[in-house]
């Protein structure tokens, strides 16, 4: 390729290098993850059956907790469900627990209907403290025929896939905040789903180009009055003529059309949007690229347990990293 033969004569830029600082906590978390030991709670054993209803009808007799531990176990060991099964049955055993299992077929049918069972806060925020969140999106496979069948013998794929979209505490890391749809919903019509899920204050909301618009804007104030919005406008924005709602968005335009969009994102720190990306590939390397329920709302429910997954192993441990100063030369 052409730019190649001119590859010994560019200026290279180097590698930004960072170190992390905690490597003796943070390995600690990394083998607090791999850990077998599984506690049940006396809440959990007390509330593994599920309460009994006054109503006409077969009567359940498993609760939201016990579904929710045998999905989670799965999900974790990358187990089917009757694997799943199969691992609870044994660990009652060890533990000497004489509790009944959720079969294979109560846990697909229960997964459409399973609701979160409530947590205790364990947020590293200071309480009261605005936070700064960072909204993205990305992909999740689903079953289906995939693209070799159309590569190789030019049928339509039947291939689908859903939207995972996510909101990220900047400071901490945690999922505070996701909704899964399917390919066609837009990022901006989801942003007041997330929104409704956040209890603290927003200082900052930090989301790309897909989230610009007056809707954004109006239903981050309208959350926050006092939040910065921080969305980059498209490229043929022009600033309005009067003074509106959205007068964040014209103070963006102006900015960039004045210093430029590299100055802009670094004046309002939006290069901390690559955090949220980095959450949705800790979503794909942990849980994985493809949602295994066939079900829409079986996806649903696994892809909220996978966002607890992600948040617990995360509160294990959590590297914190400076970048380290470049010698002298080293960009030659």
């Amino acid at each position: 390729m052409p730019h190649k033969h001119n590859a010994a004569r560019r200026h290279h830029i180097g590698k930004m290098k960072f170190k992390v600082t905690n490597w003796a906590e943070y390995e600690t978390g990394l083998r607090r993850r791999g850990s077998l030991t599984l506690w049940i709670t006396p809440e959990a054993l007390s509330g593994w059956a599920a309460p009994r209803r006054k109503t006409r009808g077969g009567q359940p007799l498993y609760s939201d907790v016990a579904i929710e531990t045998t999905l989670t176990l799965g999900m974790v060991f990358g187990l089917r469900l009757r694997q799943s099964e199969g691992l609870l049955s044994s660990v009652l055993d060890i533990m000497r627990l004489d509790l009944p299992v959720p079969d294979h077929t109560t846990l697909s049918r229960r997964a459409r209907t399973w609701k979160p069972s409530a947590r205790s806060n364990d947020r590293q925020n200071v309480p009261g403290e605005p936070i700064h969140v960072l909204v993205d999106s990305t992909g999740l496979k689903i079953y289906g025929a995939g693209q070799w069948l159309e590569e190789k013998h030019g049928t339509k794929s039947r291939r689908g896939w859903r939207k995972l979209h996510l909101a990220v505490d900047a400071d901490s890391g945690e999922i505070i905040a996701h909704s899964l749809t399917d390919q066609e919903t837009g990022d901006a019509s989801q942003l007041q789903a997330l929104l409704d899920q956040i209890d603290d204050e927003i200082g900052q909301l930090t989301a790309d180009g897909a989230y610009d618009g007056d809707p954004s804007y109006d239903a981050v104030l309208r959350h926050s009055a006092d939040a910065r919005v921080v969305i980059p406008p498209r490229s043929n924005a022009v600033v309005r003529p009067t003074a509106q709602a959205c007068c964040q968005r014209d103070d963006h335009i102006t900015s960039m059309q004045i210093d430029g969009r590299l100055k802009w994102q670094a004046s309002t720190g939006y290069g901390k949007r690559a955090l949220a990306e980095t959450a949705m590939g800790r979503y794909k390397g942990v849980i994985g690229p493809r949602l295994r329920a066939r079900s829409f709302l079986a996806q649903q429910t696994e892809a909220a347990i996978g966002v607890t997954i992600l948040n617990r192993m995360r509160a294990c441990g959590r590297p914190k990293s400076v970048r380290c100063q470049a010698s002298a030369g080293a960009t030659k």
